[in-house]
């Protein structure tokens, strides 16, 4: 089709040789790096989402636009490695999908617009200048702010009202807001009866040992940061609280792989919302004018199974409130 158009401008003469250009121009083929955090398994449905609220925009993949994806499988080397890869493919445009991701992006570029999704307090991090006017290169959609910790410790008492201690399992090297997370939990507790203990892990043997440590005593339970260490170790982190007994709270994989509950929104739909701030910046907006948007939808999710298997009656009022029970 680009032949006969040429063809015909050639016919027309010179004239025509400036509409021929822009049509050339408006058929390149964009191209956009994502960078995801975890392995590619555990983050299919957040880039299929992404992919697809692309393709309802008229972006569709291999057609006129190009998706170079990266999945780091949490290894801090893999994140500044595809970092400098996605760069290094001069792209129209950036995803980061949690802190590490957008972290590494960011180190190697501050002029390729960027787009950001699970990321908390972008401001306090000194990554936009403002939640209404980002300024730079980046903007996105930010996820639970630190308080919603408290939020968790209450519902995992409703559900277990004989914990009185919990550990907080996290990777102090993969989860930059950990110490908001922590000051949340404490300040909630007291008035919950509850004890805090932190038990910061960085492999399997430290997650088990952690949550040994924590059965030791009667009126345990558990407490596992939304972090991409956590996600990806969960069948480790779940394994181990079924054995020794442990009431557990984390992001909404974990009661869909055994643990007992989860309070937390739509990450899925989060990455397809991303999409249209992709969108528009390729039609010519600017990232320092689009404001980051936070997550407003929130899920309670109860594996009423797990719930049985540690003994647990849950409260009608709880099954009533759950957007999901997996019996």
């Amino acid at each position: 089709m680009r032949r006969r158009a040429f063809l015909a401008a050639a016919a027309a003469g010179a004239a025509a040789w400036p509409l021929a250009g822009h049509a050339q121009q408006s058929e390149r083929m964009r191209r956009v790096g994502v960078l995801m955090p975890g392995p590619e398994n555990d983050w299919l449905a957040h880039t299929t989402a992404f992919a697809q609220a692309l393709g309802r925009l008229g972006w569709n993949d291999g057609k006129n636009i190009r998706i170079e994806y990266r999945f780091a499988a949490n290894d801090p080397v893999l994140f500044k490695t595809y970092a400098v890869e996605l760069v290094g493919l001069s792209p129209d445009a950036l995803l980061g999908s949690t802190p590490p991701a957008l972290i590494a992006l960011r180190e190697k570029t501050r002029t390729i617009p960027i787009v950001f999704v699970l990321v908390v307090d972008p401001v306090g991090m000194g990554l936009v200048q403002s939640l209404a006017r980002p300024g730079g290169n980046i903007t996105g959609f930010g996820a639970l702010d630190p308080p919603m910790m408290g939020k968790w410790l209450q519902l995992l008492k409703e559900v277990a009202p004989k914990v009185t201690r919990v550990a907080v399992i996290f990777n102090p090297d993969t989860q930059p807001y950990a110490r908001f997370f922590n000051s949340a939990i404490e300040s909630a507790a007291p008035s919950l009866g509850v004890a805090v203990t932190l038990a910061p892990v960085r492999d399997d043997a430290a997650i088990r040992e952690a949550i040994a440590a924590q059965a030791r005593e009667p009126g345990g339970g558990l407490v596992c940061l939304p972090d991409s260490f956590t996600g990806t170790h969960r069948e480790v982190i779940i394994a181990a609280a079924v054995l020794h007994g442990l009431p557990s709270i984390g992001v909404d994989v974990f009661p869909r792989a055994g643990g007992l509950m989860s309070y937390w929104y739509d990450a899925v739909e989060l990455h397809a919302e991303a999409a249209s701030y992709i969108d528009r910046i390729l039609k010519g907006a600017s990232p320092a004018d689009l404001p980051v948007q936070q997550a407003t939808k929130y899920s309670l999710i109860i594996n009423l199974k797990t719930a049985k298997a540690l003994g647990l009656t849950v409260p009608p009022r709880m099954l009533d409130l759950a957007d999901e029970v997996i019996e």
